[in-house]
Order: C-alpha cells, then sequence, then structure tokens
C-alpha cells in the first residue's frame, strides 16, 4: 500500500503533497514519484534523485517542483530516511498564529515536544511560498534542525523520520493532533503531554507490532472506502 494513498485517504496530503524515502543503497540519493496527484502513485511513477534535486533518469516526465525539500533535508540530516511535505488543513491555522503545536494525547508523541515555524519570507521575501530552489530548501532543513516537525508558515509543513511508517503514523497523528487542539483551545487552558510522558510514549508508539496495526486499520479504510 503506497504511502501516499494512505496519506490521501486520511486527509494528510491534497492534490499536491507528496512522500519520498532516501536510496536504502545509494544514501547520496532518494526515490519520490514523477509530479502525480498522491491518490494515483505507483511503482511506475518512483524516480530517483541526487540530493541535489536532480533526476538520475533524463525522461521527460513532470517532476514536483517543490523536491528541494527532501534533497537538502536528507543532506543535513543523515539520520532521516523518509520525508513527507503536506497541507494538511488543521495545521495551517498552527504556522501562522505563533499557537503551540504540542502534543495534547498519546497517539501524537511522535511530532516532539516543539515544532519549529519556518517562514520563507524571513530569507526570501515575497514569493509564490513554494520551496522550488535548493537554497530554500537549506534554509528549511536548517530550521527544521534535529526536529521530526516543522511548520511552514502559510504553506503546511514537513514531516521526517526513520522509516516511511514512522512518517505515516507521525504525519497522520499531527494532523489529529491539531483537529484535537483547535477544539481544546475552544473550551479552556491545555493540558499538554509533559517531555517525560512524551519520552515514555516513545519506548512504544514505534515498536513494529503497532505500527503494522496502525497501517493495517488505514490499508482496509481504503478498500472499504473503494468499495
Amino acid at each position: 500500500m503506497p504511502s501516499d494513498l494512505v496519506l490521501a485517504n486520511r486527509g494528510v496530503v491534497d492534490s499536491f503533497g507528496h512522500v519520498s524515502m532516501r536510496h536504502p543503497d545509494r544514501p547520496d540519493r532518494y526515490l519520490l514519484s514523477r509530479s502525480r496527484a498522491p491518490y494515483l502513485v505507483v511503482d511506475a511513477d518512483i524516480m530517483e534523485f541526487t540530493l541535489e534535486n536532480e533526476p538520475v533518469s533524463h525522461d521527460e516526465r513532470a517532476l514536483y517542483a517543490e523536491r528541494a525539500i527532501h534533497g537538502r533535508i536528507y543532506a543535513a540530516r543523515p539520520d532521516v530516511a523518509a520525508i513527507c511535505h503536506k497541507h494538511a488543513p488543521a495545521t495551517i491555522p498552527f504556522g501562522v498564529t505563533g499557537t503551540d503545536l504540542r502534543p495534547i494525547f498519546h497517539m501524537a508523541w511522535a511530532i516532539g515536544a516543539s515544532i519549529p515555524i519556518w517562514d520563507i519570507a524571513d530569507r526570501f521575501g515575497d514569493t509564490n511560498v513554494l520551496v522550488t530552489k535548493n537554497e530554500m530548501g537549506d534554509h528549511l532543513a536548517h530550521t527544521l534542525g534535529s526536529h521530526r516537525v516543522a511548520r511552514m508558515r502559510g504553506h503546511g509543513g514537513v514531516v521526517t523520520g526513520a522509516t516511511l511508517r514512522e512518517v505515516v503514523f507521525t504525519a497522520v497523528y499531527l494532523q489529529a493532533n491539531a483537529e484535537s487542539l483547535t477544539a481544546a483551545i475552544g473550551l479552556g487552558p491545555v493540558l499538554y503531554l509533559s517531555e517525560g510522558e512524551i519520552d515514555a510514549a516513545s519506548h512504544t508508539l514505534f515498536e513494529p507490532l503497532l505500527q503494522n496495526r496502525a497501517r493495517e486499520n488505514w490499508a482496509a479504510q481504503i478498500v472499504f472506502d473503494a468499495e
């Protein structure tokens, strides 16, 4: 089950989101679909890129304009093996208001105790807010730092991880946490997870058993929806 399809079905990526992974045999390259709607991505769409975001094969297929996000984060973060760039609607307000986007329930621990905000205007002035140049990707990677997630002001965000399944899990619960937090803020003061609780959850929720159960559930819902 392609990660793009799972994330599209969960409403994490829209028509313009994308998911990549570092090449398993060539850490200086990564794999990303040609430019295509996430719901439609299949194995034949996957292409190989350098960390400078140049395609290895010189065919005529259209490419994602924002592939600079992927290559430059991989270049800056040797620990990252997968990346999702998404425009999840529930997270957008947290990138333009400065309101804390922190985990309030245990399944959202993976987003981390804090999530930095990257504002493209800080370095590049007025743009169309798309990350289309390597220097933009470098600046985003710098803001991401050692975090798993970064918000992108007026745009969306990036989610990173050591595996594709970690990225999917984190991205899905980032969206769910943003939705729950928005509701909670309207009810009164919010009690966030403590750093100790986040650390404790981190020792269980990325285990293969739980990761497989989540993926099986999301895949089954895609089949159900198709029927």
